[in-house]
Parts: structure tokens; C-alpha cells; sequence
């Protein structure tokens, strides 16, 4: 006579074919049905449990699906060998420490993170249009597409480069991907190493490399940027630079210093990179930016452009490209042609009309108007609250983001410690150095304001002030 370990219940929430299957895969497991054991009928079982024979076929069906039976035309069901998994270690329970009290947390009302935006900003109307457009007339859009991204969306790009940045390309020279530690990693897998970075720096440039198996040099940035005296010195291959606005510090490379970066380059063709990036190069409010290094260099230059739309657009559009040199083309393909896309069709061929048809540049003069109007509003909000002389701001002209150095401030950890509790979200600027922090300035604090509210300027100025002053205290106290 044939027994289950455990009896079917009616009246469960599961049903009665999915209870007699775990019972049997339960009984295979522990060797009480061992292998080779002819099962009872379909009929006979059905009779037995007082179910269905659909009930007694669809459960072993799922057990021959799954393995543990095997079914033999006009013989039956038969058990499978099934090997007993090893008995599980018990982890040592971790020592409990003394239940302290949970530190209360302040909501964040002040979000000054470098990769916020307004998403007030976001040409919601149009872009809405443009894409319920392409829903209803371009089905196709659903099947892949081509893995370097849309031929419209690459075409869009190569002439707003070229007209905007000076870059020199053809469309087939870009690749499209969901955002720039994507694009990067790709690219990491075609250069040789190691790869000089900034310092500080955009810390995950220097974790992409690193994932993918690259070295980092970390060189120093001045008042012209990345230090080519330096990196002449390294033995790096690669170097990550991000010369338009430098991050975070915000200082513009001079002409005459990417002239000797790309004479680094040269000097072995083939064998040493630039990689640009040029992620903010839209914000610039008081002068004209220079043109790419890209540009400077040529089509089938040692440099590679890299941008993004997470701060003209959005963060959650997750759309950012490239521009290989044209010797890389075959290397590209090669490793990479038989990737799926990572952006969906629609967002990109939404993104080439929104730009082919004069929406772009006419959203990013709004968007300058916007924030060149809060970077001059919180200027003037931090400089009313500290004081002359309190507070030195670097940094204004180009980005989303400032520098706000404090005299005779604490630590940066109580500082920052002090402004936490008061519900600002922010980092020094110690923070983006990977080595040598004694080099960095003290007191130094990386603002970005782009998701910050207009009318909340004075306010969150005064709450800087205020976190400044308790920081001070408690660090006299200490």
C-alpha cells in the first residue's frame, strides 16, 4: 500500500495537486520512494487519496518536469536517482552586543547631492506627445535594435556635437547605453591600463575601472586640472578626465593644458587614451565653454567623449553615449555586437525627435535660465547668513554644483555629522579624495543645487549656518 508523509487537506488555501507533489518530491529527497521504485498508478492513486485522476496526473507531470521521476511509455512513472544535498554547517550565532539605543534620524529636507536635478524642469507635455506618437506608429519599436543604440538617436547626436561641442564624429562612431558606469565598463574591457584618474575625482570612475580589473593612478588636480606633469610621470595608459568642469572641484582646464594632454597621448599612438567626460558641459552660465578634447583631437584621435542626459533630462532616463575613435570601431564590434541594448527603443527615438525637432537646445536655455537664477539665489543666501569673510564660493560658474569653503570650521565629519542632523544631505570634499586627503582644503563643503527648491535657498543657508555653529561647539566640547 501506497503512503504520503502527510495527508492532503481540502480545505487548504493550496491546491490539492500542488500538495501531493510537494509530499512526493519530499519522500524522493529522503530516499523513502528510492530510485528505480515503480510509482502506483495514476487510477489506483487517484482512488486511494479520493481525487481526481487530473489531480494525481498533474503532480506527476510537475515531478517528471522537475526530475524526480521519469516517465516510460506504457510502463508508468519510475523514481529517479536523487543524491541527498550535504548537510548544511550551522553558522555560529554572532555575538549579541549590548542593545544600544537606535540614533534618531532627521528626513532629509535639504538634498544637496551632485546628481540631483529639478524634476520640475522635465518637458513633461512634449515629451509625453512625442512618445504616445511613437506607442501608436512604430510597433517595430518592440523587436531588438541594434546594440550600439537607435540610428536616428546616433545621427540626432552626431550633429547636436558637433554644432554645440565641436566634437567630430559620424553616427556610427556612437554607442548608446543606460548610463555612463555602463558605457565605461565596455570601454574599460578595449583599453589598456592602468588608468589615471582625478584627485579628487568622480569616485565611480575609479570603482568601474577597478571591477574590471584596471589599476588606478590617482594624480593631483590644480587650478587648470589634471596634472599632465604628473601623469607623465605614472605609468598609466588610460586617463579619465573630466576637463569642461572638473569634478567636484569645478575648475575649466586651460587650451594650452589639454594641448599637453593630448601630446601625451601622442607620443604612443595606439597605445595611451583619453577618456572625456563631459557630463554637465550644457551648464555653463557666465562664459562660452571651450570646444571637446574630442574635437581638438579629431575624429581617429586618442580620445574618447562621454556624456550623459541624467542631469539635461534626467537621472531616471538613464541615456548616455559615447564617441569611440574610429580605430577602435573593429575592437568594439568584435567584443560587443552580439549585446542586447541596454535603453529602451522608444526612449531613444523619443530622445532623436525630441532633439531633431528643436525641443533639446530650446529646454537647455530654459534649464540655464532656471538654474543660473538659484546658483546666483543660494550665492547670495550662503553669503547673507555667514557673514563677510566666513565663506569663500568656488566653483560658480559652470555645474549644477559649488564649492562652499567655511573659515575656521570643525572636522568635515562633525560638520557634515552637524548638517545631518538638521536634515542636510551633503558631502565634503574630502570625500572625492582617493589618496592624499591632507592635500585637500579644510572645511570645504560640495553643494549641488540642482534639486533644490527656489524659495528654500535663505532657509537652507541658514540651516547650514546654524549646523556650522553646533558642529563648532561639540568639537570644542570634545
Amino acid at each position: 500500500m501506497f503512503h504520503l508523509t502527510r495527508a492532503l487537506d481540502p480545505a487548504s488555501g493550496l491546491p490539492l495537486y500542488e500538495q501531493l507533489y510537494r509530499s512526493l518530491a519530499e519522500q524522493v529527497r529522503s530516499g523513502e520512494l528510492p530510485a528505480g521504485a515503480r510509482m502506483p498508478g495514476k487510477r489506483s492513486l487517484a482512488a486511494e487519496l479520493s481525487v481526481s485522476v487530473n489531480t494525481v496526473d498533474a503532480a506527476y507531470q510537475m515531478l517528471a518536469a522537475e526530475g524526480y521521476l521519469e516517465s516510460r511509455p506504457r510502463s508508468g512513472f519510475y523514481v529517479q536517482q536523487y543524491r541527498a544535498l550535504p548537510p548544511r554547517t550551522p553558522e555560529p550565532a554572532p555575538a549579541k552586543p549590548p542593545a544600544a539605543p537606535e540614533p534618531r534620524r532627521q528626513a532629509v529636507r535639504f538634498d544637496l547631492s551632485t546628481g540631483g536635478v529639478d524634476p520640475r524642469l522635465f518637458p513633461f507635455r512634449t515629451w509625453a506627445r512625442l512618445q504616445k506618437e511613437l506607442l501608436y506608429s512604430s510597433p517595430e519599436l518592440l523587436a531588438p535594435g541594434d546594440p550600439r543604440g537607435e540610428a536616428e538617436l546616433r545621427r540626432a547626436l552626431a550633429g547636436y556635437l558637433e554644432e554645440y561641442r565641436g566634437v567630430q564624429c559620424s553616427a556610427d562612431q556612437i554607442v548608446v547605453g543606460a548610463g555612463v558606469e555602463y558605457l565605461l565598463g565596455l570601454l574599460s574591457r578595449l583599453l589598456p591600463g592602468p588608468a589615471a584618474v582625478e584627485n579628487p575625482g568622480y569616485p565611480r570612475a575609479r570603482r568601474v575601472f577597478e571591477n574590471c580589473g584596471l589599476c588606478c593612478r590617482f594624480l593631483p588636480v590644480d587650478e587648470g586640472g589634471l596634472s599632465v606633469k604628473a601623469l607623465e610621470g605614472s605609468d598609466a595608459a588610460v586617463c579619465y578626465v573630466t576637463p569642461s568642469h572638473q569634478f567636484p572641484t569645478g575648475v575649466t582646464m586651460p587650451a594650452g593644458r589639454r594641448a599637453e594632454l593630448l601630446h601625451w597621448a601622442a607620443q604612443k599612438p595606439g597605445e595611451r587614451y583619453i577618456i572625456e567626460d563631459d557630463y554637465d558641459s550644457e551648464f555653463r552660465f557666465d562664459t562660452r565653454p571651450l570646444p571637446s578634447l574630442q574635437g581638438m583631437a579629431g575624429a581617429d584621435g586618442p580620445v574618447v567623449y562621454l556624456s550623459t542626459c541624467s542631469r539635461s533630462l534626467a537621472p531616471g532616463i538613464r541615456i548616455a553615449y559615447m564617441v569611440l575613435p574610429r580605430h577602435l570601431l573593429p575592437a568594439w564590434e568584435k567584443a560587443f555586437s552580439s549585446y542586447s541594448g541596454t535603453v529602451s527603443r522608444f526612449e531613444q527615438q523619443t530622445l532623436a525627435r525630441f532633439i531633431n525637432e528643436g525641443h533639446f537646445t530650446r529646454h537647455l536655455a530654459r534649464e540655464r535660465v532656471a538654474y543660473k537664477a538659484r546658483r546666483t539665489a543660494l550665492a547670495e543666501a550662503l553669503k547673507g547668513a555667514f557673514g563677510p569673510g566666513e565663506l569663500r564660493l568656488r566653483g560658480l560658474h559652470p555645474g549644477l554644483h559649488l564649492l562652499a569653503q567655511i573659515k575656521n570650521a570643525p572636522p568635515d565629519t562633525e560638520l557634515v555629522r552637524a548638517a545631518q542632523a538638521e536634515g542636510v544631505k551633503l558631502a565634503p570634499l574630502s570625500a572625492y579624495y582617493q589618496t592624499d586627503r591632507d592635500s585637500c582644503p579644510p572645511s570645504t563643503l560640495v553643494l549641488g543645487y540642482g534639486a533644490l527648491e527656489d524659495s528654500l535657498c535663505e532657509e537652507l543657508a541658514a540651516t547650514l549656518k546654524r549646523a556650522c555653529t553646533a558642529a563648532r561647539e561639540s568639537s570644542f566640547t570634545e
